[in-house]
């Protein structure tokens, strides 16, 4: 076996531990609140009056429904971009022949479409229907997936360009309406909290069979184009089951009215900005966003010349690195769901000292990989990296829940991919084609991931009240 495949069977054993841990916790959690949920019965019965329901009690049917309605979607999507990660570079770079300046101007043109449509999509699906959205997003990925198997530089941009706005949708529109229908189906924090848990952990999990997965059809077809084949069949599928099964959510009642006067949401995204610029924390929030996930989509197209820089390897196996990496995500998210049970403190102060933790810890991971010359030891970091990455999203989430409402949830959150987008592509312009410059962009990040984490510090847990 080879170093990375050891690696990966490494991994995947300790996340089957710590599913097996995961489980247990679960279970004694369960068996915790139906002893809870008896007990109130009992004094409700004696005659007790006013009685509440307490936090995460009583609606069991409710989150086992939400969980499968929401989460087989989620996969499938979640399946259908991973698919795609492994290898659009290396379809690009070399298959295609087009010279890693050229790549850069691809990706760069997906990152500016998905900055252009963020604060529509916002607006579009508080207004109109986020299950809209979601199934406008199955079309836009599929026709995307369609222009990448062309190697002409116009339709190769044009599938970029769709596949930057359809990445907008997919990381706004989908988290606001499992977030309204949460609500609606009268979860608490707690439940919403879990979920979020568990559908971190389903992703890193997707994405680790879409690295196998992806790795075995690129070696049986010997074309980089296949994946992109599978996950439009993924996209179809779940097109089919949003539909079929989701129902509709909105934002605001007043949203609709102002669609006709605003059709490119100036007026709300006008609005939305007061709202943050008012609030140091969701200011915070999205400097947060942007550095964090700036620098993830940054990883995405730095982690395959990063580790060909010092391989002693002529063909590194991506699918099996790419599967060891999503496992690490999927530990870092497992992680966050056995800390949530263990100790069940849903608070605001909670998420924001986790989320301060997490940035510490991923902008050391991207020295550490600066600092090393060595494939393996950058292939550590780069796990490490991925480990924040699993917890991060699901304590951003609940972050957003807690402070944004759900009339402003999709607008807000795409007002923060503006200034996340516009990170990314003036990183890719300043040219990383070289060693050097690639140093200097992880550098940054990792620098500004720590300016990220002093600032969630002093400004939302240090400012909160004692």
């Amino acid at each position: 076996m080879s170093f990375y495949e050891r690696d990966l069977l490494f991994l995947a054993v300790a996340c089957v531990a710590g599913f097996a841990l995961d489980h247990h916790l679960s279970k004694r959690r369960r068996r915790d609140a139906q002893e809870e949920t008896r007990e109130l019965e009992e004094h409700a019965e004696n005659g007790s009056n006013g009685i509440k329901t307490a936090s995460g009690v009583g609606t069991p049917n409710a989150l086992a429904s939400l969980s499968k309605t929401y989460l087989a979607v989620y996969a499938l999507v979640m399946g259908a971009d991973w698919l795609q990660g492994p290898y659009i570079y290396s379809l690009y770079h070399e298959q295609y022949q087009l010279p890693e300046q050229m790549v850069a101007v691809l990706f760069v043109a997906g990152f500016v479409s998905a900055g252009l449509a963020a604060p529509l999509v916002g607006g579009l699906a508080d207004q109109h229907g986020r299950k809209r959205l979601c199934l406008i997003f199955c079309g836009l990925y599929i026709s995307a997936c369609i222009c990448i198997l062309s190697p002409t530089l116009p339709i190769l941009l044009v599938g970029r360009v769709l596949g930057g706005t359809a990445t907008s949708i997919l990381f706004s529109a989908f988290e606001s309406w499992l977030v309204s229908a949460a609500h609606s189906h009268g979860l608490s924090s707690s439940d919403l909290s879990l979920l979020m848990g568990r559908a971190t952990t389903l992703n890193g999990l997707i994405a680790t069979v879409s690295g196998v997965l992806s790795n075995q059809l690129v070696a049986f077809s010997n074309s980089f184009a296949t994946p992109f084949v599978a996950s439009a069949a993924l996209l179809v599928l779940a097109s089919i089951l949003i539909r079929s099964t989701w129902s509709e959510n909105y934002g605001s009642m007043s949203a609709a009215k102002d669609a006709s006067s605003d059709p490119f949401q100036l007026h709300r995204l006008g609005a939305a900005w007061r709202i943050v610029s008012q609030d140091t924390r969701l200011l915070v929030l999205g400097i947060t966003q942007t550095v964090f996930e700036g620098s993830m989509y940054l990883f995405v197209f730095l982690w395959v010349p990063a580790l060909q820089e010092f391989s002693t390897d002529e063909l590194l196996p991506l699918g099996y690195i790419f599967s060891a990496l999503m496992l690490s995500m999927m530990l870092g998210s497992l992680f966050y769901s056995q800390a949530s049970t263990l100790s069940p403190d849903n608070s605001l102060i909670t998420h924001a000292k986790l989320s301060s933790c997490v940035c510490v810890l991923a902008a050391l991971a991207l020295a550490l990989a600066v600092s090393q010359p060595s494939a393996h030891v950058r292939f550590w970091a780069f796990c490490l990296f991925e480990a924040c990455v699993g917890c991060y999203y699901p304590v951003q989430g609940m972050l957003r829940s807690t402070l944004i409402t759900n009339d402003q949830r999709a607008t807000l959150s795409a007002l923060f991919r503006v200034p996340l987008n516009v990170f990314v592509v003036v990183s890719l312009l300043t040219g990383i084609e070289s060693a050097g410059t690639r140093g200097a962009v992880l550098s940054a990040c990792s620098v500004m991931l720590g300016v990220a984490s002093v600032l969630t510090g002093v400004f939302i847990v240090g400012a909160a009240p004692t």
